[in-house]
């Protein structure tokens, strides 16, 4: 089942997202099978200020579970997170059917 995780940064924190990346990517690497899809989301001057990712668990406790073990959660790096489920609906312009 596909989940997306939305995060946003707290105001100001992007030397704490940049002491912390190399824990998050180290992460990363061990779900890199569970993401279908992600990237960063930018500020107006083109720095990370947030996440999304599009992730293929089995079900809403994966998806929290997943979205909690991020080493960014730890240091208290977002301000908001959501996890909605999700439902292709179109891939690299083509509808899904």
């Amino acid at each position: 089942m596909y989940f997306v995780v939305t995060r946003h940064d707290k105001p100001a924190s992007l030397e704490l997202r940049l002491s912390e990346r190399p824990r998050h990517l180290d992460y990363l690497e061990r779900v890199l099978d569970k993401i279908v899809y992600g990237g960063a989301l930018l500020d107006a001057q083109g720095k990370q200020n947030g996440s999304i990712l599009i992730i293929d668990v089995a079900d809403r406790e994966a998806a929290e579970a997943f979205a909690q073990a991020d080493p960014y959660v730890d240091v208290g790096l977002f301000q908001e997170s959501s996890i909605e489920p999700f439902r292709p609906v179109f891939r690299d312009g083509s509808w899904l059917r």
